[in-house]
């Protein structure tokens, strides 16, 4: 069951009685949890019939004693339990789960963990549609979602808005979802989000970060990378060498994947570049600057300067000088 139908369902008034909510990202789930909890039950029945529980806290005696209260004045009451992956002793609350009480919503945020698939308790969830399992979004479906985010709250976000901003958080949805929030209380009436407001906003330079550096090397600009790598030797803590190798890693990894294609136009290419035709663009004329032999080596090169970043025949160079060896490498 998608977030949209539990929460679109709730809006209907279809209620269950169980929702476990489980797996990687806890941006789908926090979301669920949060509506639950503030917005399931009128406010004046929260008061007496909301019950919230932490896993590291509670205690599986009190949640059931809780579950299995009838509503005071009202139709339903809510129990939520959050983090209960860190609840000890939760598979006591399998016969409850199994057998609810039918004016009880009770809610479970099993966060980074999921159920045995092969147990009676996810079967019987999974044929009740009261099971939701999420995971991590894939990186190829983060501008996508960026910009889908963007648009359900009625803002435009530029395509290179979207690439710094999916550049810098990485696949954090919760965290983009606040820095997409903060923007619109910034943009004082604006529709439109721009890289202007990515830099300013959100605090990534649109001029020097990750993404910037991959194009200047994809371009074979050596002097702008080394401007680049300069600007992330002021900034350490922000750019460290860990998160810049495997971003460039998996761009050539995945331009080098797209040689085999029999089509190797911009729209052919789009759709493995986040159906962006920017990227896609950026992609045709990397394989152009460097050719199929040529972004081989630069991925053997990156695997090699990745073992000398942790030490690997490395007397102790510093990011940056390693970043600046690794450029001239591989514009050579």
């Amino acid at each position: 069951m998608a977030i949209e139908n539990i929460l679109q369902d709730w809006k209907k008034g279809n209620v269950k009685q169980v929702y476990w909510l489980e797996g990687e990202e806890s941006y789908y789930i926090d979301q669920v949890t949060d509506y639950a909890e503030h917005h399931l039950l009128p406010e004046a029945e929260a008061s007496f019939n909301l019950s919230v529980f932490y896993g590291r806290d509670a205690a599986w005696a009190e949640v059931l004693n809780a579950c299995m209260r009838y509503p005071m004045f009202a139709e339903r009451q809510v129990v939520v339990l959050k983090e209960a992956q860190q609840m000890k002793d939760i598979d006591k609350l399998e016969n409850y789960l199994l057998n609810p009480l039918a004016s009880t919503v009770f809610v479970v945020a099993y966060k980074d963990k999921k159920l045995d698939g092969r147990g009676s308790l996810a079967k019987k969830l999974k044929d009740r549609g009261q099971l939701f399992s999420t995971k991590k979004i894939y990186d190829n479906q983060l501008p996508d979602w960026i910009a889908a985010l963007a648009e359900s709250k009625g803002y435009d976000m530029s395509q290179k808005a979207v690439m710094l901003m999916a550049d810098h958080i990485g696949n954090d949805l919760s965290r983009i979802s606040n820095e997409i929030e903060k923007l619109t209380v910034n943009l004082a009436g604006r529709k439109t989000i721009s890289e202007d407001d990515i830099e300013r906003y959100v605090g990534v330079s649109k001029e020097f970060n990750v993404f910037e550096l991959q194009e200047a090397l994809a371009k074979k600009d050596l002097a702008r990378a080394i401007r680049i790598i300069a600007y992330f030797e002021s900034n350490p803590k922000a750019y460290p060498i860990q998160l810049i190798l495997p971003a460039l890693y998996n761009y050539f990894a995945k331009v080098f994947g797209v040689f085999g294609l029999p089509d190797k136009s911009e729209n052919a290419l789009k759709p493995h570049f986040y159906n962006n035709i920017i990227a896609a663009r950026q992609a045709a004329n990397t394989m152009k600057n460097y050719g199929y032999e040529g972004v081989e080596r630069v991925i053997l090169l990156l695997h090699h300067y990745n073992l000398k970043s942790v030490g690997v025949d490395d007397a102790g160079s510093s990011d940056a000088a390693l970043l600046k060896e690794l450029a001239v490498k591989m514009i050579a």
